[in-house]
């Protein structure tokens, strides 16, 4: 009996193993945003599939709503990581960039004068005590 119960065992575990171990990973890097409907869908579908994402430069505008699509837990930052948040053009777009991102990003951009046209760049230090390095 133990040996039935053994095989299925070893097989799902394997399993699980496959599936991280072929995890897709998207670097993100000098990329300076665009339509954040258009980030939006794409980010949408890429966490759908379970892709891991690497921050290996900057990521601005637009391209900082992954973070309301991708579990953080799938997210790392390299030390040249920086995410640049400012208001969309479009107030509904802004509403957009700001419901993704969580209570304490969104804390981290109000401390700094809270979404406005300029940039409010975050890097390191403090990139590191909102997501974990690669």
């Amino acid at each position: 009996m133990l040996g039935k119960l053994i095989l299925p065992c070893m097989f799902l575990a394997a399993s699980a193993c496959m599936d991280r171990a072929a995890a897709e990973t998207i670097d993100v890097f000098d990329d300076h945003g665009g339509s954040v409907a258009v980030y939006a869908q794409r980010w949408q579908g890429l966490a759908a599939r379970g892709v891991d994402v690497r921050i290996v430069g900057p990521c601005q505008s637009a391209c900082t709503v992954l973070l309301g699509y991708v579990p953080r837990r799938r997210i790392c930052v390299t030390p040249q990581a920086r995410f640049g948040f400012h208001a969309a053009r479009r107030p509904e777009m802004t509403a957009v960039l700001w419901r993704g991102y969580a209570p304490d990003i969104r804390g981290w951009i109000d401390a700094r004068g809270g979404l406005a046209p300029d940039f409010k760049w975050m890097s390191a230090p403090d990139i590191y005590r909102y997501f974990r390095k690669c």
